[in-house]
């Protein structure tokens, strides 16, 4: 009797194998990274800050919340801007149903924006 030496490789092995080259293709590149990148330290390179600003003062200061209101609205409006693109592909298909969806989508945008100036969270110069 012959034996059959195909070796068939499950939905678990497909899997696992995927993983251990996401693993070796990071790994990998971290070591390459490592091997031709230049290392020279200075002093600037040291400093927390690599920009040129001099770091002054605690590390514990007062940070103005205006900084982080302002990301937190680009945020927001930039993953509902994302949304639209499905949407502005597809709409046709569901008619005027599908317009109105992304209507009323945009007005609430919209009043949020207004909101957001209204309240003065847009202006940086308070």
């Amino acid at each position: 009797m012959e034996q059959n030496s195909h070796v068939m490789i499950t939905e678990f092995g497909k899997i696992f194998l995927f993983m251990v080259m996401a693993v070796i293709l990071v790994v990998g590149g971290i070591i390459t990274a490592y091997l031709i990148r230049p290392s020279r330290k200075t002093y600037e390179k040291q400093l927390t800050y690599e920009c040129g600003e001099d770091p002054v003062g605690s590390p514990w200061n007062k940070f103005n919340i205006r900084f982080y209101v302002t990301a937190l609205i680009f945020l927001i409006f930039d993953v509902e801007v994302v949304l639209m693109f499905p949407w502005a592909i597809t709409f046709k298909n569901f008619g005027i149903y599908g317009l109105l969806v992304g209507l009323i989508f945009i007005v609430v945008l919209g009043v949020g924006m207004a909101y957001e100036i209204v309240k003065g969270d847009i202006n940086w110069d308070k």
